[in-house]
């Protein structure tokens, strides 16, 4: 429940706190008075934008602060989850400056909004007039319809069933347009893998060609020159062999006579056998050394093709055509791998749409089983509100599939009277028949939803006299399980409230305020007076607002 709240610098307001009880509280006031300023402060805590032109004094920041009782509400996990420090009064506070930049605090923990109002919509429902508009969302109907079933579980279990729909499905269409494209190109790569292939390409072939090509139109050159050489080591007048012969064996005639000719004699020795090494390594180059035309046609025809594929392929290597080579082969296995990844998720989502239609089948059931039940108990709280004739029935209609929300649409239909048809409650309920239902509906709802505290702004529009009576004494029983407050223009309203609290402009030195004050029971007698007299106080009004009261049991 809401046990204080705090608002400064907001508005017409300077500083207003006021400290809250359980049970029904009523806030009245003239027109203009601030009433509306007091739930546009408190949207602040629900998470609603911010206004800079709310500032009263741009000097100093704007403040609202409100705290809430939540021990009863089951709020650790919530907590935990948004890694809060948990206290059974949960102290929730907004504060903005005139720059534009806005602070949010849950426990003196900073916060963004979107974790302020998923707290404050745990705590706090405001009903304003415009919220008679929802009446005209299906939506809307279908989550009071499942607030009063208690489908919370099942509906809870249902989304997450369909989000995981919703995700099998996207990633199946996702793979089925990449295979649409990977299909669109694959006679281009199978007809560049054939040629690739065909092409028998080898890592290191293109160095090894390019050598060989070299030697090849170089041959007649190569062994021209390796006859020379052979000829002038071996076959000349004056070869170096003979010439090496010749040497050792003159050397070796005299060496007995000069010390150390035996060395250069063996060491001239040793030439001749390392130039006989070389001589025969020259023979069989020479041998080998093959002038054929037609392998250097062969040669040049096969680099021909390998320069040709790579400037078709922008690459410069044999090896950068094997990558792409494999790229293709690559390819055209993830088609068939592709093929079998949507085959399986096609029997997935399957699977999970027949899961998610049996929930949506359950929680259909659920919810036509508990329309009865509804439609019964709004019709019988609207004849208490002076409605003799209403009737009101829920349409269930079915969807082709299942929605984020299941199988169901639901409209409220709705007569005020015996000789209508029941048609749409919007098209044909006026303002002050629309305002009991809402107040019917919540009222259905606070017996099966755990909400702390609701906060009626103006429901009784259109009402008054008897019917008004009835409407407090209905938000009066209502407060019996939950914090009520309303914000209302009826004495007969007014006069119900546990709490009564009166918003008020005055004139200061600075210029007009508005401020809000708990009425002390002779000053509930007069404002209620007012409220059935005007401004001129009568004994007769004052009389009437003191039964008024005391019927109340105020």
């Amino acid at each position: 429940m809401l046990k204080r709240l705090l608002v400064e610098n907001y508005a017409l307001i300077d500083k207003s706190e006021i400290e809250l009880s359980s049970g029904f509280s009523v806030i009245t006031g003239e027109t203009g008075a601030g009433k509306s300023i007091l739930l546009g402060a408190l949207n602040l805590i629900l998470g609603q934008r911010a206004d800079t032109k709310s500032i009263k004094d741009p000097a100093r920041k704007c403040v609202v602060e409100a705290v809430f009782d939540i021990s009863n509400y089951d709020l650790k996990p919530f907590f935990e989850a948004e890694d809060l420090d948990y206290e059974e009064e949960c102290v929730m506070r907004r504060e903005i400056v005139a720059s534009g930049k806005s602070r949010s605090f849950i426990n003196d923990t900073p916060v963004n909004v979107t974790t302020m109002k998923s707290l404050g919509d745990r705590l706090l429902d405001i009903h304003s007039q415009h919220e008679n508009l929802l009446l005209n969302d299906s939506r809307f109907q279908l989550q009071i319809v499942d607030s009063i079933a208690k489908n919370g579980d099942c509906l809870q279990t249902y989304e997450a069933e369909y989000s995981k729909l919703n995700s099998i499905s996207h990633r199946l269409q996702k793979l089925r347009d990449e295979l649409a494209q990977k299909n669109a190109n694959r006679d281009y790569a199978e007809f560049q893998l054939t040629q690739l292939v065909e092409a028998a390409l080898v890592a290191d072939e293109q160095e090894l060609l390019e050598a060989e090509a070299e030697q090849l139109e170089h041959a007649s050159e190569i062994k021209e020159a390796l006859l020379k050489a052979v000829y002038l080591l071996d076959e000349s007048e004056q070869s170096v062999n003979q010439s090496l012969r010749d040497s050792v064996s003159t050397l070796n005639s005299v060496s007995n006579y000069l010390g150390g000719l035996n060395d250069l004699s063996e060491r001239l020795n040793s030439c001749l056998i390392e130039t006989k090494d070389i001589l025969r390594e020259l023979e069989v180059l020479n041998n080998d050394m093959d002038v054929d035309p037609n392998r250097l046609d062969f040669v040049n025809t096969r680099l021909d093709t390998i320069y040709t594929l790579e400037k078709k392929h922008n690459v410069d290597s044999v090896a950068g055509l094997l990558e792409l080579q494999a790229s293709y082969e690559q390819q055209l296995q993830d088609l068939e791998f592709g093929s079998e990844e949507i085959e399986a998720l096609e029997k997935e989502l399957a699977e999970q749409t027949q899961k998610v239609l049996a929930l949506a089948q359950e929680l259909s059931k659920a919810r036509k089983a508990c329309a009865p039940q509804i439609e019964t108990e709004l019709s019988d709280l609207l004849h208490e509100l002076g409605m003799p004739n209403a009737r009101l029935s829920l349409d269930f209609k079915a969807l082709e599939k299942c929605g984020p929300t299941g199988l169901d649409v639901v409209t409220f239909l709705f007569s005020a009277n015996k000789d209508r048809g029941m048609q749409p409650i919007t098209a044909i309920a006026s303002g002050g028949e629309i305002s009991r239902v809402m107040l019917s509906l919540k009222y259905v709802l606070s017996k099966s939803a755990a909400l702390p505290a609701i906060i009626f702004d103006e429901i009784d529009t259109g009402v008054s006299g008897e019917i008004a009576a009835k409407m407090g004494a209905m938000m009066q029983n209502m407060s019996a399980h939950m914090q009520v407050l309303s914000i209302t223009h009826l004495p007969q309203i007014a006069s119900k409230g546990a709490q009564h609290f009166k918003v008020y402009k005055k004139d200061v030195e600075s210029g007009t305020v508005s401020s809000i004050k708990q009425l002390s029971k002779e000053e509930r007698i007069a404002e209620i007076a007012q409220m059935l007299s005007g401004a001129n106080l009568t004994d007769a009004a004052i009389n009437n607002a003191k039964e008024l009261l005391k019927d109340a049991g105020v």
